[in-house]
């Protein structure tokens, strides 16, 4: 089977490497974590002018009509230099629900201006009691004439204090957890009744509880009571996305460890010829492969019956190995592991919060075995 890239994905995937390479390092990636925002609003304006944030959207939409080979290629490339400017939200959630389901009127105002960088949406779908079932919903909207008035609770919505608008889902009818009735809002950030407590998170990006109190817009997305199957959707697509990024940070991070082996020396001999540590380099590097493998599996599987089941197998592993993988890299880095001046203790942190980003490990691999036995998730 073929892996190799095509030429077009080979020049993109250079490029990206490239700019990221000479123009952010660990330094500038902390002076960006360190802002108001969280991220630096200059670089995402000048990924915009290289076409990043067009990559992932179809020509007619003003993209260039990537897919899932371009997503792995981006994030991975994201996770290698930690890049903390928001495509997640912004271009994996927000951008990708409006291009799904927006009205023509609706992308000129909500996903264009994405795709230049002038302006950012966010997905706030998190609900503390939810666990991850995105058919469990308790905000609501209800009609009040031609506007829709919402109520709920969001929780750990990415960059929301900085994004223009919140893409919310909302309960229109039925019972909490039933699939039918969930409708897609879009909400103006500063609409009245939006209250937001914004707080930065371990990982070094940011996000917010946000509170509708009464909020009224006009803006349904998509068909009303039809949201669930397209926010199940593109939340795979996420999930898909920061298992490459995942896969970016261990390559990064087994890399370092056996650079770091080769130069720090104990009782006069470098450590990486101790062996029973180079048995746990090996043991690093397999898992950096077979993530690699099964991210690959993934993404080929993208628009065919098993993309849901690959994609829980990917993030199942990427879950239940990321931790170890870490704590490896970490440990065997000695005490400048854990120092926040050194980039491997903040590798170690985003791979530990994609862990619970899009269900944890534990529900993916139920979620798996559901897909195998035919059941529904």
């Amino acid at each position: 089977m073929d892996f190799s890239l095509t030429d077009d994905q080979s020049m993109l995937a250079d490029s990206i490497a490239r700019v990221l390479q000479d123009e952010y390092d660990f330094e500038t990636r902390q002076k960006h974590a360190a802002t108001s925002t969280g991220f630096s609003a200059e670089k995402w304006a000048e990924f915009a002018e290289l076409g990043w944030t067009a990559v992932l959207f179809d020509e007619a939409d003003g993209g260039f009509g990537g897919g899932a080979e371009e997503t792995m290629i981006l994030m991975e490339n994201v996770g290698r230099h930690l890049v903390v400017e928001p495509f997640v939200s912004a271009l994996l959630l927000a951008g990708r629900l409006v291009a799904r389901l927006g009205t023509d009127a609706q992308k000129a105002e909500y996903l264009e201006p994405v795709i230049t960088g002038e302006r950012r949406g966010t997905l706030a779908w998190v609900e503390a009691q939810a666990r991850y079932d995105l058919s469990h919903v308790t905000a609501t909207a209800s009609k009040d004439g031609s506007s829709w008035i919402v109520r709920g609770h969001k929780a750990v919505v990415p960059h929301a204090d900085s994004a223009d608008y919140l893409i919310v889902p909302a309960r229109t009818s039925g019972e909490i957890s039933d699939q039918d009735g969930v409708s897609l809002f879009i909400v103006p950030a500063d609409a009245e009744g939006v209250v937001l407590h914004a707080y930065p998170t371990v990982d070094g990006q940011r996000a917010a509880e946000v509170t509708l109190d009464g909020v009224r817009t006009t803006e349904l997305l998509g068909d009303e009571g039809a949201g669930y199957e397209s926010l199940v959707q593109v939340i795979d697509d996420a999930t898909l996305g920061v298992c490459a990024e995942a896969v970016g940070i261990m390559d990064v991070l087994q890399k370092k460890t056996v650079d770091y082996s080769r130069e720090r020396k104990q009782f006069g001999v470098p450590i990486g010829s101790f062996q029973a540590l180079q048995h746990r380099m090996v043991d690093m590097l397999m898992i950096v492969e077979q993530a690699r493998s099964l991210l690959y599996y993934a993404v080929m599987q993208q628009g065919r019956g098993e993309a849901a089941k690959a994609v829980s197998a990917l993030k199942y592993y990427i879950g239940s190995k990321g931790r170890f993988f870490g704590e490896e890299a970490v440990q065997l880095h000695g005490g400048m592991g854990v120092t926040d001046e050194f980039d491997v203790a903040h590798y170690f942190k985003r791979l530990t919060m994609i862990d619970v980003q899009f269900g944890n490990s534990g529900y993916h691999l139920r979620r798996f075995q559901k897909a195998s036995k035919g059941e529904s998730a």
